[in-house]
């Protein structure tokens, strides 16, 4: 269902904010190792999130 990939994409742009946002914390604390963890990670959920994305636009699409 067209519904369910958009509440998965959501979720994964979700969790990429976070670790953005994680990232950023660290790295203004000077813990720029930690902060390259997190930006890993983000980076990996912004990934899957756009691949997410594409699936959903897919089958709404193809729900017209």
């Amino acid at each position: 269902m067209p519904r369910d990939a958009h509440n998965k994409a959501a979720e994964h742009h979700e969790n990429a904010a976070k670790s953005h946002r994680t990232a950023a914390e660290h790295h203004g604390k000077g813990e720029h190792a930690k902060g390259r963890e997190e930006s890993t990670k983000a980076h990996s959920h912004s990934k899957t999130a756009h691949e997410h994305s594409e699936m959903a636009h897919g089958k709404s699409q193809s729900q017209k």
